[in-house]
């Protein structure tokens, strides 16, 4: 098992929980894009359909949009896993500031100095 201070631990999965809100939120927005580029292009399928314009054409430009809809909810549904990531991940931060800010906090406060201890006698039983 490798070392790792509390500190180090903290840093470490506080960072991965706000880089996972940035990733989610950055999904979010192209989820957004993208379904609003999905409703205007089925939007475009009819005015062009109204002009007049040849069926093989409106039919592709339906097809688009279609698709673009279908991606569109799976990238919702991306981006609701994202979420569902998110809160994992901030739940191992308040875990790790719970289960060992305590142990930092008595190691912060005590008077022995425990930067040359040796780590193997505090792993014998």
């Amino acid at each position: 098992m490798a070392d790792i201070t509390y500190k180090q631990l903290k840093t470490a999965v506080e960072s991965l929980a706000k880089e996972t809100a940035r990733g989610s939120e950055a999904v979010r927005q192209a989820v957004q894009l993208i379904d609003a580029d999905a409703k205007d292009t089925a939007r475009i399928a009819e005015m062009i359909a109204s002009m007049g314009v040849d069926t093989a054409t409106v039919g592709e430009t339906r097809h688009l949009a279609r698709l673009m809809g279908g991606f569109s909810e799976a990238a919702i549904a991306y981006a609701s896993a994202g979420d569902n990531t998110v809160k994992s991940a901030s739940a191992a931060a308040t875990q790790a500031r719970t289960t060992h800010g305590g142990i930092q906090e008595a190691v912060s406060r005590s008077t022995v100095d425990v930067r040359n201890l040796n780590r193997e006698w505090l792993r014998q039983d």
